[in-house]
């Protein structure tokens, strides 16, 4: 990572004119290519034991990212320039020393976090829980209809379940709803924990947008297979909708935990962010600031 420091003038209301530190980071340019092979791979794998016009467009999707993946790395990796505030003193030290051995160990926060995950995880899944029983109470007025759908799957006697019987509280429909929701829910919450520090930016747009789509799409696909009771009764626009409340509150802690939308966390290199300096350590600046 290469960097150079600048010192422009500024003026503030009421503080007259005083000096601005600024660094011009090169870094490897962000790609979203990745993320549409492993979507594209997973779609090839849907098709199998849905209809093989999701393994087509997963053949495309794939395609696509192979060759656009290899075009951001070659002949040449693609970079990209920002320009971040810093200290007087981290400008000076940088002045100094204006180069360092790509051996020389960088002093920063692993990115990556299984608890912020975790965390996203289930707040995601309360936003989805009550967009649910939102639904159920204007559509059914009841609170109940929406969490036994989704452990209909679960039972062989509730293939055929009433709408009436759906809308009463049943004990072991509660129970199971409860474990599927919050597996997927942990578990979708890792991906975002993963994945928002990766592409940090436009974070909100991914999670709350891009990524609640797809994975709609994805659901719509698989759920003839997996709960066809689900998938008959499901109303797909209120669906949608929970998707994207999930997306926006898991963004919004990750971004509360890891600072994914802060200009000094894009700046670190992608590796950081990635969570691959495993024995990074946070050094004496970063516990000042």
């Amino acid at each position: 990572m290469d960097w150079e420091g600048k010192v422009n003038a500024v003026q503030e209301p009421g503080k007259g004119m005083h000096a601005e530190h600024t660094a011009s980071l090169h870094l490897p340019a962000p790609t979203v290519w990745p993320m549409v092979l492993g979507l594209g791979i997973t779609l090839i794998a849907a098709g199998l034991v849905t209809n093989e016009t999701i393994s087509v467009l997963g053949l495309v999707l794939s395609s696509m990212a192979a060759v656009g993946w290899f075009r951001n790395v070659l002949p040449r990796e693609k970079q990209e320039q920002i320009t971040v505030p810093v200290s007087a003193e981290a400008a000076a030290q940088a002045s100094a020393q204006p180069f360092r051995s790509p051996h020389t160990p960088v002093l920063v926060r692993p990115a990556y976090s299984f608890v912020s995950g975790i965390e996203a995880g289930l707040a995601g899944g309360a936003a989805m829980a009550i967009i649910a029983i939102v639904f159920s109470w204007i559509k059914f007025h009841s609170l109940w209809y929406g969490i036994n759908l989704l452990a209909a799957g679960s039972f062989i006697g509730w293939t055929d379940a009433p709408d009436s019987f759906l809308s009463q509280f049943h004990p072991q429909g509660l129970l199971a709803a409860l474990a599927i929701h919050a597996l997927v829910s942990v578990l979708v919450g890792l991906l975002y924990g993963a994945m928002l520090p990766i592409f940090p930016r436009k974070s909100l747009l991914t999670a709350g947008l891009i990524a609640p789509l797809l994975w709609s799409a994805l659901a719509c696909s698989m759920m003839k297979v997996v709960s066809p009771i689900l998938s008959e009764r499901m109303n797909w626009w209120w669906f949608v909708l929970s998707q994207v409340a999930y997306g926006l509150v898991a963004g919004a802690v990750i971004n509360l935990r890891v600072k994914v939308r802060s200009a000094e966390f894009q700046a670190l290199p992608f590796a950081t962010r990635a969570g691959l300096h495993t024995d990074a350590k946070i050094g004496k600046d970063e516990g000042r600031r």
